[in-house]
């Protein structure tokens, strides 16, 4: 154990300024915690142990003089742990919004405090501050209002009133499903809902703010110059609105690993900074007086950054936006001090940041895929291959430039790689082509269509945007065109079941490993990570899918190629959720219409070949009262019964019974028969804020 201890403190003596990084990885480690404990027993459990680590390793005076750096993680590095989980349960106990008890259509009046447009979907959403229920208690609800409905005083600061139909925040379908739940409770959202009927306006905004006005006038403007969905993606480059992009455009997009682009982040808050950066730094060179009297770096700095905050601003501060605005802001002080601009120690401070201010966007595939990104392009580039190929050298134009493109494509993949364990454990899919997509799109957008966008919006100022706005269309149809090729190709999308979670954090591990450490030690990362992928290649889909209210069951085939429906669901939302669970890519057939089953107007039973031998499932379809008698002789022959309605002591199942009773404790169900596993939304959430099942 001594000489073992001894390796410890000389590997982390080594290591110098890159151990850095690792606090912000414990904080993120911390926050996690949070999310997967299920308890406030376990989490006080997380802080203690924390606490006990640190106490002992201060009075512990044989690591003080033998060890001190070892000793010093044993410090830093669980205080990081207990705080990141600390620093997540108190922001959830002071900003979580507690939801209403139940469905409700209620009469509701209250203050527009956030509008989106989403001219796509024919609605605009208004999250409003209202008081409800008997004690009138304040809370901020979000309805879905149509087009033909809205009116133009309908802004920020107005009184409405409407009626509406209002739900909870819903939690997750089925295991793995989005958790709609857990983000409208750190966004202070009490319940969603749509509106009844024709608002009335109960008193005009006295003065609408000013960058919500701005940002709305920028999107009308550029909307009005170019049609289509080359329009709603510019207005999405300008404004930060995406409401107007089709959806077969938006699908295309995120198949071809380009969703990226949509989302007001790194690569245009880079773009806009670098330009603004760049166009100072030469404006300011051309006076001979300000080049020998001011640090012209340092100016061209402030500059950008001012550029860099007022783009976020305009775009409406998302939380991806101001992390990217923050990171460039790094970067150019970075460059003022003359120090190196791209490191991993950059990247850990941005990070700390946000998890400071934001720790649940920790669970979020938007964190996770930001900071994996950049990460894997500063770990590239710090690899001694990437310095030798990119090293200064004596060569002509055609061959700097494809040494680049080579880098271009090499970084893309890399990126691709890197994001693919994240796309599937949050979307059970990820595009296969993304990074020769990227390597066309980052650069057609960076250097062509945004700067066409800015030089059309300045020449619209005398009249003369129209040739740009020609040019930024013709760059946006091949934006599109490259997207939808791509999306298109035989094998362009890989789908999954759903990932455990010990499946996603060996990926994680793995991949922080390769990132933060140096030397061969890196390449122990790699353990993890093939650990991950056996995982992944021997992942079968559940067999049973059941959702949260019963009424929806899918029976997975035992080849996982398609599943039957116990109802012909016309809801995309419902069919999109079974079949990405099950890694499905359609192939979704109706229950009655297969060999297996026998349907009558009340129930359908079916038999399931698993492990070795046979299920017999009965699941209810009608809402006719069934004679008891006949019900309990029914589920005594089955092994599962599955209802979307109560049903009495007498029917007893050999294995299961979830019926309204059971599905209202444990959320939507994910059943794996040949191992006789239940997975329940419930047994995720645990006792979170966001999830009332079963507590009343």
């Amino acid at each position: 154990m001594s000489s073992g201890a001894a390796w410890l403190d000389r590997r982390i003596e080594g290591a110098g300024f890159d151990r850095a990084p690792w606090l912000a990885v414990g904080l993120g480690a911390g926050i996690a915690a949070w999310f997967v404990l299920p308890a406030a027993a376990w989490w006080v459990g997380w802080v203690g142990a924390c606490a006990l680590v640190v106490v002992a390793a201060s009075s512990n005076t044989l690591l003080a003089e033998r060890f001190p750096y070892l000793r010093m993680t044993l410090l830093a590095l669980p205080l990081a742990l207990m705080l990141g989980c600390a620093l997540v349960w108190a922001k959830s106990e002071l900003v979580g919004a507690e939801p209403i008890e139940r469905p409700m259509v209620e009469r509701v009046t209250g203050e527009i405090i956030a509008r989106e447009e989403q001219p796509a979907r024919d609605r605009v959403r208004l999250t409003l501050a209202t008081r409800l229920g008997d004690e009138g208690r304040a809370m901020a609800v979000r309805v879905n209002l149509p087009l033909d409905l809205d009116r133009r005083e309908f802004v920020e600061g107005a009184q409405i009133r409407l009626r509406a139909r209002l739900m909870p925040p819903a939690p997750p379908m089925l295991p793995g499903s989005y958790n709609f739940a857990r983000a409208a409770w750190f966004d202070g959202l009490s319940a969603t809902g749509s509106v009844i009927g024709e608002p009335e306006l109960v008193e005009a905004t006295r003065g609408e703010g000013p960058i919500a006005s701005a940002q709305r006038r920028l999107a009308a403007h550029v909307r009005a110059n170019l049609d289509g969905s080359p329009g709603a993606i510019a207005a999405a480059f300008a404004s930060g609105d995406r409401g107007a992009i089709a959806e077969a455009d938006d699908d295309a997009m995120r198949d071809a690993g380009l969703t990226h682009l949509l989302s007001i982040s790194g690569v245009h808050v880079s773009a806009v900074v670098a330009a603004a950066w760049f166009i100072a730094i030469k404006l300011l060179a051309l006076s001979p007086w300000l080049a020998l009297r001011v640090r012209l770096p340092v100016v061209a700095a402030a500059i950008a950054a001012g550029a860099g905050i007022g783009y976020t601003l305009l775009t409406g501060a998302e939380v991806p936006t101001v992390r990217s605005c923050a990171a460039a802001l790094l970067v150019l002080i970075a460059l003022a001090l003359g120090r190196e601009p791209l490191s991993m120690r950059m990247l850990a401070v941005a990070a700390g940041g946000v998890m400071l201010l934001w720790p649940e966007a920790v669970v979020g595939p938007s964190f996770q895929m930001s900071f994996a990104a950049v990460m894997s392009i500063i770990a590239l580039s710090e690899t001694q291959f990437v310095r030798r190929f990119m090293g200064p050298r004596e060569e002509g134009a055609p061959h700097r430039i494809g040494r680049w493109l080579a880098m271009l494509l090499l970084t893309g993949i890399v990126i691709e790689v890197a994001l693919m364990p994240i796309a599937l454990y949050h979307f059970n899919r990820s595009g296969l082509y993304g990074a020769l997509a990227n390597v066309i799109a980052i650069p057609l957008t960076t250097f062509v269509t945004m700067p066409l966008i800015a030089l059309a919006l300045l020449a619209d100022l005398v009249g003369l945007g129209a040739p740009l706005w020609w040019l930024t269309g013709k760059s946006l149809d091949l934006l599109l065109a490259i997207a939808h090729f791509t999306a298109e190709r035989p094998g362009a999308v890989k789908l999954l079941p759903t990932m455990e979670r010990w499946h996603f954090a060996l990926f994680i591990a793995g991949g922080l490993w390769l990132a933060l450490w140096h030397g061969r030690a890196r390449l122990l990362g790699l353990l993890p990570i093939a650990f991950g992928v056996l995982a992944l290649a021997t992942l079968r889909p559940p067999d049973l899918l059941i959702t949260d209210d019963g009424r929806h069951v899918a029976l997975v085939d035992a080849d996982g190629s398609g599943a039957a429906l116990l109802r012909d669901t016309q809801s995309d939302y419902v069919r999109d959720n079974l079949a990405e669970q099950a890694g499905l890519d359609g192939n979704l057939r109706v229950l009655a219409d297969s060999p297996e089953a026998s349907c009558n107007r009340d129930f359908c039973t079916a038999v399931m070949e698993r492990g070795g031998r046979d299920w017999h499932l009965l699941l209810s379809l009608g809402r006719d009262n069934v004679p008891e008698r006949d019900l309990a002789a029914a589920c005594g022959a089955a092994d599962i019964v599955i209802s979307d309605r109560w049903l009495p002591r007498s029917c007893r199942p050999r294995w299961l019974k979830a019926d309204r009773r059971y599905l209202e404790d444990s959320g939507g169900l994910a059943i794996d028969l040949s191992r006789r596993r239940i997975t329940s939304v419930g047994s995720r959430e645990g006792e979170h804020g966001w999830w009332r099942a079963g507590r009343d």
